[in-house]
């Protein structure tokens, strides 16, 4: 009677108006179990957030909820949302995402490293495997013992314990470089070490579980001399996939290069085509069809620009669509009610404390034995003790083959989602890479200090930034006096996508940043070479970073760089760009980006710069420019305090070079400042007169001649700036952010606010809308009046509560 129930389930319902129910029909039914799942998945994450959790345990946590331990304990639910005959069509789609994530895994995991991580990672992996195999040798004969095991007959002692034993020794690798990119870890010997000796785990627990899947069989009658024959035919599989598919793919990657290229859609198809039907050639060897897309992403090159091209193509579906209905796919297995007694509640404990203990141990004695600190020893311990997907597939596949019962794979389950869940939370409580600055370090220095090398770490965000960037570092260079030190800090986001790990991947491979290590003619390469150009010729020394982090955490990277390296000022680009004199907005990076910006200038160690670009050129050329375009006027407006005197020391080194035009213009309101009561706040004002007056009488007599003075009372300060913006006279206008100008000043003007980081005079020549061509150059200073003295003195920041270096630098 079921039978003739499922012959009957279509794909598409007749519809609500005639009376038919959509969900007993296959696609409808299908598109409420998706939504449901990642609802939830999405939610739980965002509740996880707080506590610093990847989103694999949101999944789990989320999948097991859907199912019998918890909302799939309701009957009614679990008939109309989860009914028995969709579990068939559930899997089966969730698979085929399973299918297109191996095979994104296998894209980000390179051969090449492993074998360059040296015998330190390999030794710390062979240890993290060798103990917990080990431990599972008695934690199988327990279990097989005390739990009633189902098909006993069918699957003995030997395939059980192997797959126990690849369950407590396997790491998470995608999981565990999510970690250590959210706690900034990435390019400490910590994570280092780990990124190289979790890629061979991965390598050794993908070999191992072909081996347990290659013994259990699928169900029917399973030999010894059948297992060979799998083997065998699963070791001429690799070998076909490595000696023939592997250099045809190195061509199709070698044809997907260069500039503004786009990738053609045959050679998409054929890639996904290819992952389909190595996962039927595995599937029909008798190994799971995962192995297919997973080998098959070991065989396109990792440098490419092509496998970035295919990775961005399909990561989203996969990772955000599919990838959630295999969690829940699982959670429907995963019945907590099963652990009854006390017993089965008591081996749950030992498999976790057998499954860290093991992991954690091995590791640990190893990583001391090869001269690691103890306290980042243990860390490394913990980190590689990370599970996620990879054990899921592993219990699910032991479940699919009869090899787990139902209380195993529950047990095996809650280990995998607990040993996941205290990974972040122990990490953040043994290892804490204490970010001591050494007094012995360099201190910012003043800009016109020019007998000092003067450090300078500019942010760039893609190649749009390239032309104002070294034009503008061109202009404060000034002369050969003046030493120079540039670090050029590309940033990037990192995302729950692959990508965003297979740009780590290439950030620390062989300790030199991602930008160098892709093809001729992507973005990244075309950074370094005009950067490194200008520096060759320029004379200026160039360090090129990365910062691969959260958008919400990518300021405390800046600020941790720009604090160790000593830096004098923090140059940021805009999130925007105009172009022409109708203000077309040619690019916005959005409210993120706009976000990082104004962390930094709220927690900046040093003087940060906005430069706000507005150039009509779109390109930068690759000849790297050593002077500025000659006759380059530009403006300083000077209206006083502190951020306008660091604006006059910028103008200090500008005037040096001989190709710029400099006039400071300094503007006083008619009005005059209306009468303080407070006697405290009359002092500081007159204070802050007094070093206007010694900071604009400094530059007049240093550089006299050289650069134009005018002093202008207006009624409206803010009327008469918008009124030289509007002018066209001047390539560049220079401003302080004036975080105190009185209100007033704003009166008469159709303006309203639209980027208050840069204060008023900054915004309004900033925002759109204005008639300005000009490009604008917003400086805040980090020094402020102090009440008692007439010196300036540095402003008090919090520190963090934990900011590691995610750079590295060449």
């Amino acid at each position: 009677m079921k039978l003739n129930t499922r012959a009957m389930v279509t794909t598409s319902s007749d519809g609500a108006w005639e009376g038919d129910n959509p969900l007993k029909h296959a696609l409808p039914l299908l598109i409420i179990q998706t939504v449901l799942v990642v609802f939830l998945s999405r939610t739980l994450a965002f509740f996880l957030k707080p506590l610093r959790q990847p989103k694999v345990v949101a999944e789990i946590i989320g999948g097991i909820l859907l199912g019998p331990s918890a909302i799939g304990r309701n009957k009614k639910f679990i008939q109309t949302v989860f009914p028995s005959w969709s579990t068939t069509l559930l899997e089966s789609v969730s698979s085929l995402g399973l299918l297109f994530y191996l095979f994104l895994v296998g894209l980000e995991l390179d051969l090449h490293t492993i074998r360059r991580s040296g015998r330190r990672a390999f030794t710390i992996a062979v240890a993290g495997i060798t103990l917990p195999f080990l431990f599972a040798v008695g934690v199988t004969f327990l279990l097989q013992r005390a739990i009633h095991l189902q098909n006993r007959n069918k699957h003995g002692y030997v395939e059980l314990f192997v797959f126990m034993g690849v369950s407590l020794s396997i790491t998470a690798f995608p999981v565990l470089a999510r970690i250590l990119a959210e706690l900034k870890l990435l390019t400490t010997r910590v994570g280092e070490t780990a990124m190289a000796a979790a890629a061979f785990n991965d390598v050794a627990a993908w070999v191992l579980l072909a081996l347990a899947v290659a013994l259990a069989g699928g169900g029917h009658k399973a030999t010894l001399f059948t297992s060979i024959w799998v083997l065998l035919s699963g070791v001429a599989f690799v070998a076909f996939m490595m000696i023939v598919v592997r250099p045809m793919m190195n061509r199709v990657a070698s044809k997907c290069c260069g500039e503004n290229y786009v990738l053609n859609e045959t050679y998409i198809s054929v890639t996904l085509a290819g992952v389909i039907l190595s996962g039927f050639i595995t599937d029909t060897i008798g190994i799971h069809s995962i192995f297919g897309g997973f080998i098959f992403g070991l065989t396109i090159p990792k440098e490419s620009e092509f496998a970035n091209m295919v990775t961005r193509r399909i990561e989203d579906l996969v990772s955000t669509l599919l990838l959630p209905l295999y969690f829940a796919s699982s959670g429907l297995k995963t019945d907590v009610a099963k652990l009854q007694s006390v017993v089965d509640w008591g081996f749950l404990l030992l498999v976790i404390s057998t499954a860290c203990v093991g992991k954690i141990l091995g590791t640990f004695l190893v990583a001391v034995m090869c001269t690691i600190p103890v306290r980042e020893s243990l860390a490394l311990g913990v980190l590689m003790n990370t599970k996620g997907l990879v054990e899921l597939i592993v219990l699910n596949i032991g479940k699919e083959k009869k090899v787990l019962n139902d209380e195993m794979f529950t047990i095996l389950v809650l280990m995998a989602l607990f040993t996941t869940f205290i990974t972040t939370p122990m990490v953040l409580a043994i290892y804490k890479p204490s970010r001591i600055v050494n007094s012995t370090l360099p201190k910012p220095r003043r800009l016109t200090d020019l007998q000092e090398k003067i450090r300078i770490l500019a942010c760039i965000h893609g190649t749009s930034n390239i032309p104002s960037l070294i034009n503008f570092i061109e202009s404060i260079r000034a002369t050969n006096k003046s030493r120079l030190k540039l670090y050029v800090m590309q940033l990037t986001e990192l995302t729950d996508g692959s990508s965003s790990i297979l740009m780590v991947q290439h950030s620390r491979k062989n300790g030199f940043p991602f930008i160098t290590r892709f093809q001729r003619g992507a973005m990244q390469d075309q950074i370094a070479t005009a950067f490194q150009a200008y520096g060759e010729v320029g004379k200026v020394t160039v360090h090129h970073l990365t910062s691969i982090s959260l958008l919400s955490t990518m300021h405390e990277d800046i600020c941790h760089v720009a604090e160790k390296k000593g830096v004098a000022m923090i140059i940021l680009p805009f999130h925007k760009r105009w172009r022409g004199e109708d203000e077309e907005v040619t690019e916005d990076l959005g409210q993120g980006w706009r976000d990082v910006n104004q962390r930094v200038l709220q927690n900046a160690p040093c003087s940060v710069a906005v430069i706000v670009n507005r150039s009509i050129r779109r390109r930068y050329e690759q000849r790297a420019e050593t002077s500025v375009a000659a006759g380059k006027r530009v403006c300083i407006i000077f209206i006083g305090g502190p951020h306008d005197r660091k604006v006059l020391e910028l103008g200090s080194r500008m005037a040096e070079h001989p190709t710029i035009k400099l006039v400071v213009l300094r503007l006083t309101s008619r009005r005059g400042v209306e009468d303080n009561n407070s006697s405290t706040s009359k002092n500081n004002d007159d204070k802050d007169k007094e070093l206007d007056e010694e900071a604009l009488n400094e530059l007049k007599t240093k550089w006299i001649g050289s650069v134009e003075y005018i002093e202008k009372e207006v009624t409206n300060i803010a009327e008469e700036v918008l009124s030289i913006g509007k002018g066209k006279e001047y390539e560049l206008l220079i401003v302080g952010k004036q975080q105190q100008i009185e209100s007033r000043m704003l009166t008469n003007i159709d303006f309203r606010p639209e980027h208050d980081e840069l204060g008023p005079m900054g915004d309004l020549l900033a925002s759109s809308g204005n008639g300005i061509t000009s490009s604008v150059l917003v400086i805040q200073d980090q020094c402020l009046i102090n009440p008692n003295e007439t010196t300036l003195v540095e402003t008090a920041r919090a520190e963090s509560n934990m900011i590691n270096d995610t750079i590295s630098e060449i």
